[in-house]
């Protein structure tokens, strides 16, 4: 129960799981709006609306516990989260553009 995670742990790890996720999820909507004949402007704004949700956890914790261990884990989190939402939702457009989708 004790066991300590290092913090560059915690925040690569927040990193990688948000930069599939958000990579994936931004490339399936684009072919959905691109299928359906939705502009994908807004289709963009929704997934930073996403991610947005995604990282509010972990900005609540931060705020919350604003002092020892927790608020270490908390920050760690959260920078991993937010690097690897918006790497993913600066390079999925270029991706799903040579892909054909936009």
């Amino acid at each position: 129960m004790g066991e300590f995670i290092p913090e560059y742990l915690l925040r690569e790890q927040a990193a990688v799981g948000a930069l599939v996720l958000f990579g994936v999820l931004r490339i399936v909507a684009a072919a959905v709006a691109f299928g359906k004949g939705w502009r994908v402007s807004v289709m963009q704004d929704y997934c930073i609306a996403i991610a947005l949700l995604y990282c509010l956890p972990q900005l609540f914790d931060l705020f919350t516990h604003s002092y020892g261990m927790q608020a270490a884990a908390a920050a760690a989190e959260l920078e991993g989260k937010v690097a690897g939402s918006a790497i993913a939702l600066f390079f999925s457009p270029i991706l799903s553009h040579r892909l054909g989708y936009e």
